[in-house]
Parts: structure tokens; C-alpha cells; sequence
């Protein structure tokens, strides 16, 4: 499993490194950037990421720097905001356009850490998800045509006899229940209700 970072975007020093010695001490990779400018100028190469960023600072607000990151990494890298200047207004839009959490200072640190382990956990399960609607795309990518065509009417609820007329050239049911055990040592699925949530994963991709 990937180990995820967390990039702590703050003006003010003092706070930033509080925040980096929080975040490590519980063991969570994470480094700071002193303005908005800083982190784009170096964006990092993760795929994945949980950012936590002020909202007032200088050269680029923490607003701009949330749709920049939004254009460029979307929900791989969600958002918690912290600022000393309550915006009922601006938390509404904000979260709205994907921030996960907006915390006002002063903070209780067991509430960053809160939100940051929520973040990071939700990633991890996008991760485990990603991972299974590839390994899907590759089983299926296996199946031969007239399997293809068996797999497909089965997650669409068709029953053998079904399939045996639905098909452009006339097999027997039996035939059908023979492609059928093949589709599913294939799929390494042992029941067609995991055949469906397979089929579900591949139409994801």
C-alpha cells in the first residue's frame, strides 16, 4: 500500500513547522511549503496526496491555489483548510468545490489529525479500488469473443437458455453452461454475484 503524503502550505513558520512536527510524530510523511507559489513552482510527482493549506497568504491566496490544484490533480489530492479568519460565505463555496474539511484557528491538534487520517483512509481505499478495476480490466481482457458475449449476458441477469437464443449463431444452453464455467475460471470468480461487481468495476474504467 501506497504511503501517502501530506503537504502543509503556511505562510507562518512557526505554525507550519508545529504542523510538520504533529504529522511525523504520528508517523504520516509530510513536508511544508512556505506559499502557494512554492508548492505549484515544485509541485511534487505523487499521484496522491492530502494537502493542508491557510487561506490568507501572500501571492496566491489559498482559494486560487485550491481550483489550481483541482484543475491539476482533482480529488487525488483532497483539501483541508485552516484559517484564523472566519468565511461562512468562502467555506460553503469551498467545500462545494471539493475541500473536505475547513477548520479554524486555533486548532486542537487531534482535530487536524482527525481529518488528515479521514483523507488519507479515503485514499487508500480509492487505491484498493483503482487496484481491483485493473486487475478486472486485465481478466476480461482475457475472455475470447464468444465469452465476451457469454460474461456480458450474465451481468445483464440473462439466463442459459436466454443466452443461447441472444446469441448470433444457435449453441444449447448446455454449450452456454460450458463458456459460462469458463467465463468465471477466467474472471477468478467463484459466484455470479462477484461476476457482477466485477462487470461494475471494468464498466468504471
Amino acid at each position: 500500500m501506497t504511503q501517502h503524503s501530506v503537504f502543509v502550505i503556511d505562510d507562518d513558520q512557526a505554525l507550519r513547522d508545529s504542523l510538520l512536527m504533529l504529522l511525523r510524530g504520528e508517523g504520516i510523511r509530510a513536508r511544508g511549503f512556505p506559499s502557494a507559489t512554492a508548492l505549484l513552482d515544485a509541485l511534487p510527482e505523487e499521484k496522491t496526496a492530502c494537502v493542508i493549506t491557510d487561506l490568507r497568504m501572500p501571492q496566491m491566496e489559498g482559494a486560487e491555489l485550491i481550483r489550481h490544484l483541482s484543475r491539476l490533480r482533482g480529488e487525488a489530492w483532497p483539501v483541508i483548510v485552516i484559517t484564523g479568519h472566519a468565511d461562512v460565505p468562502l467555506a460553503v463555496q469551498l467545500m462545494k468545490e471539493g475541500v473536505v474539511d475547513f477548520i479554524e484557528k486555533p486548532f486542537d491538534p487531534n482535530r487536524i489529525l482527525e481529518a488528515v487520517r479521514g483523507c488519507l483512509s479515503a485514499l487508500e481505499r480509492q487505491e484498493v479500488e483503482s487496484e481491483a478495476r485493473e486487475e478486472a480490466t486485465s481478466r476480461l481482457a482475457s475472455l475470447t469473443p464468444r465469452e465476451r458475449q457469454v460474461f456480458e449476458a450474465l451481468i445483464d441477469g440473462k439466463s442459459n437458455k436466454e443466452i443461447a437464443i441472444s446469441l448470433s449463431i444457435s449453441i444449447s444452453p448446455r454449450t452456454v453452461e460450458i463458456f459460462r464455467a469458463k467465463v468465471m475460471q477466467k474472471m477468478q470468480v467463484t459466484s455470479l454475484s462477484m461476476l457482477v461487481r466485477m462487470g461494475l468495476r471494468c464498466a468504471e474504467v
